[in-house]
């Protein structure tokens, strides 16, 4: 029996705590997963550790300032990449097998495009990849014959429950987000405007960064990933729906046109959909453990209050209209999740200043990198100006 292959990574955001899970996989896992590159944006002494850890010889700093301090650090032979250009040496090292981005913002979109043209799998850990431009990086995935992976717990669970399904995405009709519903799923209605930012960042089940925890709290997370999948599995945003499910089970669904009901059910660790997506198309045991069945006692569901948390109406509205939307209605929730963190508006300025840049912005097509990099620029003014 042949030994299986050894997937070779290059890790984008490996300081992050995707990047932190992605690590602690390919330490359990060091037959099937190869780190051979690390990029952080400035956390030099978390970089210099991972670098010696895993006995990389390539790693990107984003913050160029800091690379006499990260050389000191590093093991003598470590090669440093700088900047954005440094990313994407990085992500077309001629010994990858595979990309995962796990960068926060827009710097992840050039890397993603260079991976693909390179001839790399994606692993997509980073939402603003495929928000902000999910048809020119599916279109180029298409042209040169290469795989995107999701890494989110959501996307990753129905890239599973459609695996091995020969009946395409025509016999699919609906793709089922699940979400916590946050820390506020049974806030009343009146104390939403009064709500803080220790409330929000108080999350039920998921232990995440501060923008991704409010996100949460605000469900413009459960709108990104809506947009997420409109483009990873080609399907209309009219047939992607959310239901809100407080134990964090079940990861997502999908429903088919004979009324079948396939799910994916794991325990909350990002580690999962991770390991998944960098040993896919194959099922490997690692450091994981399975459901305890008797000790879940219960799964509810519910409809989410589309009312008082408007981000989903709006993500649906910017799927919806294509072209750059998307991208406004991810820009704005940055800069306005930044305003409510640092107390200039209340909690439900953080969807009115998203709907805000959004009535404001004159859509154009997606079709280049270069249209959504400024309706992002547009928005964050807008926004700004809404905020101040």
């Amino acid at each position: 029996m042949n030994a299986p292959l050894r997937k070779r990574v290059v890790l984008l955001g490996s300081t992050g705590s995707i990047g932190c899970s992605t690590l602690k996989v390919a330490s359990e896992l060091p037959d099937e997963i190869e780190i051979i590159a690390l990029a952080a944006c400035g956390n030099i002494d978390k970089l210099a550790a991972q670098a010696r850890a895993t006995g990389v010889r390539h790693v990107a700093l984003y913050d160029a300032t800091k690379e006499a301090k990260l050389r000191a650090l590093l093991p003598t032979g470590v090669k440093i990449h700088l900047g954005a250009e440094g990313l994407l040496e990085l992500a077309t090292l001629a010994a990858a097998d595979i990309v995962l981005i796990a960068i926060v913002g827009t710097a992840g979109l050039h890397p993603a495009l260079a991976a693909i043209e390179a001839g790399k799998d994606l692993a997509i850990a980073s939402k603003e990849i495929l928000v902000m431009a999910g048809e020119i990086i599916t279109t180029a995935a298409r042209r040169r014959g290469v795989k995107l992976l999701p890494v989110d717990s959501e996307h990753n669970a129905i890239f599973q429950c459609l695996d091995g399904h020969c009946g395409g995405v025509d016999e699919v009709t609906r793709l089922i987000l699940t979400a916590s519903g946050g820390p506020f799923r049974t806030l009343p209605a009146d104390q939403i405007p009064h709500v803080t930012l220790a409330q929000a960042l108080k999350h039920p089940t998921w232990e995440m960064g501060p923008k991704i925890t409010i996100d949460s709290a605000t469900l413009f997370n459960k709108g990104l990933e809506m947009i997420e999948a409109r483009w990873l599995f080609g399907i209309g945003m009219e047939r992607i729906d959310v239901v809100v499910h407080p134990q964090s089970i079940i990861h997502s669904m999908v429903e088919f046109s004979d009324g079948s009901v396939l799910a994916q059910l794991s325990r909350t660790d990002m580690c999962f959909p991770i390991q998944y997506a960098l040993t896919w198309p194959r099922r490997v045991k690692g450091g994981l453990r399975p459901l305890d069945f008797p000790a879940l006692a219960k799964l509810e569901f519910e409809a989410p209050r589309r009312a008082d948390f408007p981000a989903l109406d709006l993500a649906r509205r910017a799927g919806l209209a294509g072209g750059t939307l998307p991208a406004v209605y991810n820009a704005a929730n940055e800069v306005a999740v930044d305003a409510f963190r640092a107390g200039k508006i209340s909690f439900p300025g953080i969807w009115q200043c998203v709907a805000a840049a959004m009535d404001a912005h004159p859509l154009q097509p997606s079709s280049t990198l270069e249209s959504v990099v400024a309706a992002d620029r547009q928005a964050r003014d807008t926004a700004a100006a809404f905020v101040a």
